[in-house]
């Protein structure tokens, strides 16, 4: 299988914006967790609404993320942007995630620019996941759309999923030109640049449209 270079895995310490397809579709963590080292603690920040609508995330299912993890409830948007601008300045972190609800008004072009700067800065990656938003003006220098792909097949049981996919959108970035990927986690060993390879096309086409573009 080829491994795609760059375009996924690089550059990592930017503000990422991320769109799940449906907001209660948390395919989107393991895309984003396989972005992190589990090297350094993670951030992870809950807006109370997040929590309500899509529910909290739980250490144990982070693998060896879980150990890391640092877990803020925020009681609304502007509390959770504050706690991911404060993670942002320590540089000892592997990186911050930030769910909000909606189009929170706390959410302005500013305060997104905020996040942006202090994740360059530090050189911390940082996600700031939209459930249920839409995609205004944002200082983000990517914004992405994601959904869960069917699994790939099962080395050794046809009837049991296989490792997870995702169709991935890169639809605005500072860096690169948008594209599309159907993208899979299979084990590609230790190296970094290899964590999202380009997954084989379905057998049954129902995501042909999510076939690289670029």
């Amino acid at each position: 299988m080829p491994s795609l270079h760059a375009p996924i895995t690089e550059p990592a310490s930017i503000l990422s914006e991320l769109f799940p397809a449906l907001p209660r579709d948390a395919g989107w963590i393991g895309f984003v967790l396989r972005h992190l080292s589990p090297a350094r603690p993670l951030l992870w920040v809950q807006e109370r609404m997040a929590i309500l609508e899509a529910g909290r995330v739980h250490p144990a299912g982070l693998g060896p993320l879980g150990p890391g993890l640092i877990h803020v409830e925020a009681r609304d948007s502007k509390v959770a942007l504050w706690a991911m601008e404060e993670g942002l300045r320590c540089s000892a972190l592997g990186g911050v995630i930030g769910e909000l609800w909606g189009d929170p008004q706390a959410l302005d072009f500013t305060a997104s620019r905020r996040l942006a700067v202090a994740a360059e800065r530090s050189q911390v990656a940082c996600w700031l996941i939209r459930l249920g938003g839409e995609a205004n003006l944002s200082g983000a220098r990517e914004r992405w759309r994601l959904a869960s792909a069917p699994s790939a097949p099962h080395p050794f049981d046809p009837k049991a999923p296989g490792s997870p996919r995702w169709a991935a959108e890169l639809f605005r970035s500072r860096h690169r030109a948008p594209a599309s990927w159907l993208v899979g986690a299979e084990d590609t060993g230790d190296d970094p640049a290899n964590l999202l390879p380009v997954a084989a096309q379905p057998g049954d086409r129902a995501l042909g449209g999510w076939q690289q573009r670029a």
